[in-house]
């Protein structure tokens, strides 16, 4: 297995592959998204891989012209005791560095900001302009950054190359440092494209005379389906990092051969 590096502007490549995966399978993936995120909220508040993971393949099984289908839920439970030991390792991980961080911002505000993530807590506005819960909220913010770069590319490294967890959470994060060009561009893509999105959606409402309650559907529906396509965009990411399993790579969209540094 090797890491490869990419020039920068292949970060609005991934978003380009990402936005292109769900117009052929919208439905599809969108059904998936929203089935994988119910599941994970009947877990409460522990956080698992499942809703990445499982985009992630969907977007696999639709760019090779398959209809993603809610069995590829079930997919990790089919591969052997090994490949769902490693998973599950690799979720009661995430949730080890989820709480952690949690527990850290609820040093700075007494919990408040956990409460609200956790259990849904309403925000109320003396909340919102509380110092400590913003700095709680920032303090959580910056320190899930290099958790999602240790669990990016990790789910996918475990299922396809048979990395054992720590091994992909290290391989995982040094992709993302090693192409952080190409990560910085698509974050800033994503971020316009989500401030874009909001202001003409509100624009639209305005015009229409939507109440408040109108608006936020509206909203919650275009969040839902933007993470949809970021998720849809990791497979693109994990594919142009890594060597590719044969099942990733299609005629229209294989890359050319970039760069390599060696990880073995």
């Amino acid at each position: 297995m090797k890491l490869h590096i990419v020039p920068a502007q292949t970060g609005f490549t991934w978003v380009k592959l990402g936005v292109q995966a769900f117009r052929r399978q919208p439905l599809a993936l969108a059904a998936l998204f929203f089935l994988s995120f119910v599941a994970m909220s009947l877990l409460a508040s522990v956080p698992v891989l499942g809703n990445i993971a499982s985009l992630v393949l969907a977007t696999g099984e639709s760019i090779q012209g398959h209809t993603p289908t809610p069995a590829l839920l079930l997919i990790t439970f089919r591969k052997g005791r090994q490949h769902l030991r490693h998973m599950l390792l690799l979720g009661a991980l995430y949730a080890a560095g989820f709480l952690g961080i949690m527990a850290i911002s609820a040093l700075v505000d007494g919990g408040r900001f956990a409460q609200v993530y956790m259990d849904g807590t309403p925000v109320t506005a003396q909340m919102a302009s509380d110092p400590s819960f913003q700095k709680a909220m920032w303090t959580a913010t910056v320190l899930s950054l290099p958790l999602s770069l240790l669990f990016w590319h990790a789910p996918g490294l475990v299922h396809w190359h048979g990395v054992p967890p720590v091994k992909a959470l290290f391989f995982s994060l040094m992709a993302c440092v090693r192409n952080v060009g190409a990560c910085l561009v698509f974050l800033f893509s994503w971020l316009g494209i989500g401030v874009l999105g909001a202001l003409v959606i509100s624009i639209i409402s305005l015009l229409l005379g939507l109440g408040g309650e109108g608006v936020g559907s509206l909203l919650m529906g275009a969040a839902m389906m933007m993470a949809t396509m970021i998720l849809s965009c990791a497979v693109f990411i994990f594919r142009d990092c890594f060597e590719p399993p044969e099942s990733l790579l299609h005629p229209d969209t294989t890359p050319p051969t970039p760069p390599t540094a060696g990880l073995n």
